[in-house]
């Protein structure tokens, strides 16, 4: 499997930008994540911490849950990979927890993620509330939060990558 990135137009309207640099930053983490085993993906950045690559593709498949769904469409959609238990479950991997099985998770979720947005405007405010201020947001501050989530994460898949076999880029 090889990732496509594709840069957003550079005179686009303000969905179709704000569209375009969030995917940029879904592909950016595919990127990241290519060529590596399993072990390799679940490799830990630096001890004690549980941060791995694996770990930020099914952390990202809950955020897209999270605010697409949950949310933005107000769905019944409870956390896939963490709980009340284990709240950064999503990092907990065991020899179980496959690539295959992340990245198709994610990936659904980020299919979730476009079909629950395509049904609001940008200045439309979601059906669910957030959780901790219980107040409604727009689709643009959505978008705008998942592009800041994805930037800082694909700077921390880069130092995981980097440790892991030495890869480096953008």
């Amino acid at each position: 499997m090889t990732t496509e990135r594709r840069m957003p137009a550079f005179d686009a309207d303000e969905r179709t930008m704000l569209e375009g640099w969030l995917d940029f930053h879904r592909q950016t983490l595919a990127v990241k994540c290519e060529g590596l085993t399993d072990a390799q993906l679940r490799t830990a950045a630096v001890e004690p911490s549980a941060l791995s690559l694996m770990g930020l593709v099914r952390h990202m498949a809950d955020v897209e849950r999270s605010w697409y769904r949950r949310v933005l469409a107000e769905e019944e959609a409870p956390p896939l990979y963490f709980g009340d238990a284990d709240p950064d479950g999503e990092f907990h991997l065991t020899e179980a927890d496959t690539w295959q099985e992340a990245y198709a998770t994610w990936q659904a979720e980020i299919g979730a993620a476009r079909q629950a947005a395509a049904g609001f405007g940008l200045d439309d405010l979601s059906k669910g509330r957030h959780r901790r201020t219980g107040e409604r947001i727009s689709l643009r501050w959505i978008h705008t939060h998942m592009i800041e989530e994805y930037a800082r994460h694909n700077g921390h898949a880069d130092l995981i990558r980097e440790r892991i076999d030495g890869a480096t880029g953008d």
